[in-house]
């Protein structure tokens, strides 16, 4: 059963809950004690690319083309949804996925045989989402954008009861635009930020909690424990491909107030907490200190020895972002 945005508010005033439907999920529980319990990571060094980007050319389209390939999915006759970050209305500044990216990605996943892609984003901050996706140049860098675009903060949505959370939540309502895709592609912008330390492909699907369910912003997430919750929802979708815009990052007091930081790389994989773990290693993070890196894979998994870095060492594109307290005392990589 179908759940509009109307049906919720209009259950949850006469204090009915909704039904769920169907959906069904397995997410990381605890053992005895609280220890969370996580799935097994394979003992096989999880595959990650980075690739060198100087700029927003269209040698991007050839770049995301080329790593996507390498990485062999089976996307022929698939759905595919690409998850942006669209914050701010700023175009001249950091703070967006570069459309050209996102396109680039979009382009991509045609070209390998998918039978449909779409471009779907829930904006935490800021309501008029396509209004926020054409100051950010998404219109006029995608041909027919509204047509292959979905605001998830609007889209029709079903309640998910999450088993066993590692956060304080015990259910979501989600989108089925996303629920419904064979893989979701998240393509962050490469940031540092206030509140979890760094800001990558992870943390990129706050942006699918509706805000027409939990409003603006999504605090509903940040009560149930920020690193916590970016766990519980990596785990609802285990279909994943990440693409991280590191061509110009932001440093500092990101997500939002920072300043743009050329990093010049672009980073992908299929296992998206191996590819956040390689970002902050580009941005001389140390993985091990991000809370919810740690949750999700187990410091032990977060050494350099359980990733294949395909393209570029880090060590050759490391480029050390600047950050604001604690986190600078906590969180950089020696």
């Amino acid at each position: 059963m179908k759940t509009t945005r109307r049906q919720i508010l209009g259950t949850a005033a006469a204090g009915v809950a909704a039904a769920g439907c169907g959906y069904s999920l397995s997410l990381l529980g605890k053992e005895q004690g609280g220890t969370p319990r996580r799935p097994p990571v394979s003992r096989i060094p999880s595959r990650v690319s980075i690739v060198r980007a100087s700029g927003y050319t269209m040698d991007v389209y050839d770049a995301v083309y080329r790593t996507v390939a390498e990485h062999r999915l089976d996307v022929r006759g698939k759905r595919i949804v690409i998850k942006p970050n669209l914050v701010e209305f700023d175009p001249d500044t950091a703070i967006n996925t570069n459309p050209l990216v996102v396109h680039a990605a979009f382009e991509a996943f045609r070209k390998l045989g998918a039978a449909e892609v779409k471009i779907a984003e829930g904006p935490g901050h800021r309501r008029a989402t396509l209004d926020l996706a054409d100051a950010a140049g998404y219109f006029a860098t995608v041909p027919k954008f509204e047509d292959v675009f979905t605001d998830l903060n609007l889209d029709n949505v079903s309640k998910l009861v999450i088993p066993r959370p590692v956060s304080q939540l015990q259910s979501l309502y989600l989108p089925h635009t996303v629920l419904d895709c064979d893989l979701l592609v998240s393509v962050p912008k490469m940031k540092t930020h206030h509140w979890a330390g760094a800001t990558l492909a992870m943390k990129n699907l706050f942006g699918l909690v509706p805000g027409g369910v939990y409003g603006w912003p999504k605090n509903v997430l940040h009560w149930a424990g920020i690193a916590e919750s970016i766990v519980d929802l990596h785990y609802l979708f285990p279909r994943q491909f990440a693409i991280v815009d590191g061509i110009v990052g932001m440093e500092g007091n990101g997500p939002i107030q920072g300043t743009p930081k050329q990093a010049g790389v672009l980073v992908a994989g299929s296992d998206v907490a191996a590819v956040d773990a390689t970002c902050c290693r580009i941005m001389g993070i140390d993985p091990k200190k991000i809370e919810y890196l740690r949750i999700a894979r187990g410091e032990e998994n977060l050494g350099e020895s359980a990733f294949h870095q395909i393209g570029e060492p880090v060590n050759a594109v490391r480029t050390a972002f600047e950050l604001i307290d604690p986190w600078r005392q906590t969180i950089r990589a020696v």
